[in-house]
């Protein structure tokens, strides 16, 4: 889970905003949120495990604070050769914009879909915020092929540390276009605190239970 260096062209203007006291409330929410769900996830793990082959955890690429790199760890939610057919359904998007959504992706197990309707593949990144690559609240963090395409604007999300969840979460998730989703990310880089993220991580609870946009 080690940043990396990425080769984009990323503006200078986009410096990195670090995280002072929202690095001290993620590190002790995320230590008590693993405390009291450790049993669940070795049993979402079991489940993974037991109902498709491949691995129990999906660890992508994605592009972080400053333009970094670093991998990302989900549960895995899709069968095992799901990379390999990304490009039979990219032109099935079912979201405007840049980043792939598909309301019906036959890549997804059934497990799988439980896990994503109730966000509960993205648990794993609790390990993410504590080495520092993530946090709880913040823009989704992107693929690094999506970050290459965008326009220069959009590049100051990675001002601040991606996260779990966030503005564009609580607002719809994938049933909001990529055009928004850059408006809402701009709007919390501008407001960026530990009591924004208190107020953003309240309303993702109602945010999951009502399952907008969650595919």
């Amino acid at each position: 889970m080690t940043m990396q260096s990425l080769d984009l062209a990323v503006p200078a203007a986009a410096t990195p905003i670090r995280p002072g006291p929202k690095r001290v409330l993620d590190v002790a929410l995320t230590l008590l949120l693993l405390l009291a769900v450790w049993p669940f996830l070795a049993i979402i793990a079991l489940a993974v495990a037991l109902t498709s082959p491949g691995p129990v955890f999906f660890v992508q690429t994605r592009v972080g604070l400053g333009g970094t790199t670093f991998g990302m760890i989900k549960f895995r939610s899709m069968y095992a050769d799901a990379e390999a057919r990304r490009s039979e359904i990219a032109s099935q998007s079912d979201r405007e914009g840049l980043c792939l959504k598909l309301r019906h992706d036959p890549r997804i197990t059934p497990v799988g879909r439980v896990l994503r309707r109730w966000s509960l593949d993205e648990l794993p990144q609790l390990l993410n915020v504590l080495a520092g690559d993530m946090s709880l609240v913040g823009p989704r963090p992107a693929l690094v092929e999506e970050v290459a395409a965008y326009p220069e604007r959009a590049h100051q999300r990675h001002r601040v540390l991606p996260g779990i969840t966030g503005f564009w979460q609580v607002a719809g998730r994938a049933d909001i276009g990529f055009d928004d989703m850059i408006d809402l990310d701009l709007a919390y880089v501008r407001q960026a605190s530990a009591f924004t993220d208190l107020l953003v991580l309240f309303r993702t609870v109602g945010a999951v239970l009502k399952g907008t946009g969650a595919y």
